[in-house]
């Protein structure tokens, strides 16, 4: 069962900072270097290289480096665990409201009455 699997802990943990969430949209656009994704934090950057980790063991990003550049590529496709979990969500919560829905309708009819 997808609600229990370790990665998509990870998934969701790597993405809860929103450095890292920026960092993701930034990589949307373009690969980009590791010098590039620092400047707009105002981070240093060992830091944002642990930010950077973070969201590479979640597999959300790989890195290649080019002599001494370090290129950071968004990995689109590990999103697909937390996308499958999040429709599974909204399908049952969907559900519920639907019977609550019914069940409001069916009160409202017995008062009118």
């Amino acid at each position: 069962m997808t609600k229990h699997d370790p990665k998509l802990s990870q998934l969701f943990h790597a993405l809860a900072d929103p450095t890292r969430r920026s960092i993701m949209t930034r990589l949307a656009e373009t690969p980009a270097r590791v010098t590039d994704l620092a400047g707009p934090t105002g981070l240093r950057l060992p830091t944002v290289m642990r930010h950077l980790s973070v969201l590479e063991d979640a597999g959300l990003i790989t890195t290649s480096k080019d002599g001494r550049i370090r290129t950071c590529t968004i990995v689109p496709e590990a999103l697909d665990p937390m996308q499958t979990w999040l429709d599974e969500q909204r399908s049952i919560w969907e559900s519920r409201l639907d019977r609550f829905d019914d069940y409001v309708m069916k009160i409202m009819k017995e008062r009118e009455k």
